[in-house]
């Protein structure tokens, strides 16, 4: 027998309290995602998809950051930093020559091999 469903939802877009309420139906079901979905006549990846969103199931966690202002030092003040994914660092002075470093920057991206 169906596990009951009360206020199925039936439209497009699911709200995130449309979810919470199959995923909790689910949950008490103790079926399978394809059997339950199967069971109601739900597509599958939208409740892998819900579980994820609402449930915390991606892995996706959230911290705080704080931002300070950087302490600007004579030696690094105005320069630039760009770090190739080999990690190699190019440090750009401010009175770089646009055109050398494009120059650079041109050959860098050629090679692929940074």
């Amino acid at each position: 027998m169906p596990t009951p469903i009360r206020q199925l939802p039936t439209r497009a877009r699911w709200t995130a309290d449309d979810a919470r309420t199959v995923l909790a139906a689910l949950d008490r079901s103790g079926k399978s995602v394809r059997a339950f979905a199967e069971e109601h006549g739900l597509d599958p990846q939208r409740i892998y998809a819900w579980r994820r969103r609402v449930a915390g199931g991606d892995g996706i966690t959230f911290h705080e950051v704080t931002v300070r202002p950087a302490v600007a030092t004579e030696a690094s003040s105005g320069v630039f930093e760009i770090v190739l994914v080999s990690g190699a660092r190019i440090r750009v002075p401010p009175s770089f020559d646009a055109a050398a470093l494009t120059r650079l920057l041109d050959v860098l991206e050629s090679t692929r091999a940074c």
